[in-house]
């Protein structure tokens, strides 16, 4: 699979000056982790999973999490585990294309007894969600995780949500950290990326942000976004992937814009189809996109198909941020110094901009590079149009 591989390699050729590589669930650790992009929520309980999951991939999503948690009723727990085994089955008989498929469980014991009832269809698994992952839940999550990957034989990842109330108080969030610290550093080796439970976090002071704000305009969800980025987002190789938070807003009807974005053929009209997107509720996903980056995170949370490609266009890496990037990272500037943009408009200061580089050739890996004329409504038009 690759980011952009729903539209034609033509196309592809025509949108970007480096184009995403590919990447498998065997693909490294590393990879995965950044080439995650919008992880796609879906309730277990959905009767047609293993088509949704097809058509999905169809559309370019390249992870998905399957819940058995808060996106069902406690009563359907049973029956959405007996239904995703069922599921698993019949995408593997199909031998279909699929994404990084995920479970969210809620307890520990479900780990090992769903990996064992996958059978052979756990193949298809990359591993599982943990929800309000703390220091003393995590350890039962992943010590259960190590089990079922030895019985199986099958590599399986950890994807820890940080929700729970004690990261979120004031008083308890320092020590609830560095416990979070402990287990996933104990574990790091299936650590694939950590996640924000930002919808817990403002239900524990009756708080939701409207659709023209951000998580980071709710001013208590920032700082903890913050504190969990300073402890566990370091880039000195002590850090993880920490993915952006959920956008909960979906008006959007993608019918109503198709024929815009077709008007197009992609170049031109830009404030036109941009004005389009702001009309049906993407403004405050777009800026909140923007902004998981600006404060180091990587990926997001999605509950809905029509937030994918908006992500995954965010993510590709502009022409001038890759040149930047690249001359920062000339062998011959390991000693370090300052230099002009090739852009001519900023300073590249190459030892405290190192970091950044990296981290942005890592995203230019799978997520590509734009030619120097494409931006974000392009990228957006080709993947809705192609």
């Amino acid at each position: 699979m690759r980011h952009f591989g729903h539209i034609s390699p033509a196309v592809r050729e025509s949108l970007f000056f480096r184009e995403p590589c590919a990447f498998d669930a065997g693909s490294s650790s590393r990879m995965l982790s950044a080439a995650l992009g919008a992880t796609l929520y879906s309730p277990a309980t959905r009767p047609r999973l293993a088509d949704d999951v097809i058509k999905q991939t169809g559309r370019g999503a390249v992870s998905m999490v399957l819940c058995l948690e808060d996106s069902i009723d406690d009563a359907e727990v049973v029956g959405a585990e007996a239904n995703l085994v069922r599921q698993f089955a019949d995408l593997d008989a199909r031998d279909a294309e699929a994404p990084l498929l995920f479970i969210r469980v809620r307890e520990p014991e479900q780990i090992s007894d769903l990996v064992r009832r996958l059978g052979t269809s756990v193949r298809l698994l990359s591993g599982f969600v943990l929800p309000k992952f703390t220091e003393e839940r995590g350890e039962l999550f992943l010590e259960a995780l190590t089990a079922a990957e030895a019985e199986s034989g099958h590599r399986l990842f950890a994807m820890p949500v940080l929700e729970s109330p004690e990261l979120l108080h004031l008083e308890t969030r320092g020590e609830t950290l560095r416990g979070v610290a402990r287990t996933v550093d104990k574990y790091r080796e299936r650590i694939l990326a950590l996640r924000l439970g930002v919808t817990d976090f403002c239900s524990a002071y009756g708080l939701r942000r409207a659709p023209d704000m951000t998580a980071y305009d709710v001013q208590i969800v920032g700082a903890v976004i913050g504190d969990v980025v300073n402890v566990l987002g370091r880039a000195d190789g002590t850090g993880f992937t920490i993915t952006g938070p959920v956008w909960e807003y979906f008006r959007l009807q993608e019918r109503m814009f198709k024929p815009q974005l077709r008007r197009s053929p992609f170049m031109g009209r830009a404030e036109e189809l941009r004005t389009t997107l702001i009309e049906h509720d993407l403004d405050g996903l777009l800026r909140e996109i923007e902004l998981d980056r600006a404060n180091g995170l990587m990926g997001k949370t999605c509950i809905h198909p029509s937030h994918v490609l908006p992500v995954h266009a965010l993510s590709v890496v502009s022409h001038e941020e890759y040149s930047d990037a690249q001359d920062i990272l000339r062998p011959e500037r390991g000693g370090g110094g300052v230099l002009r943009s090739a852009y001519t408009n900023k300073m590249n200061e190459v030892k405290p901009h190192r970091a950044w580089a990296e981290r942005t050739l890592q995203r230019a890996e799978v997520f590509g590079v734009a030619r120097e004329d494409v931006g974000f409504v392009e990228l957006l038009a080709a993947g809705l149009t192609d």
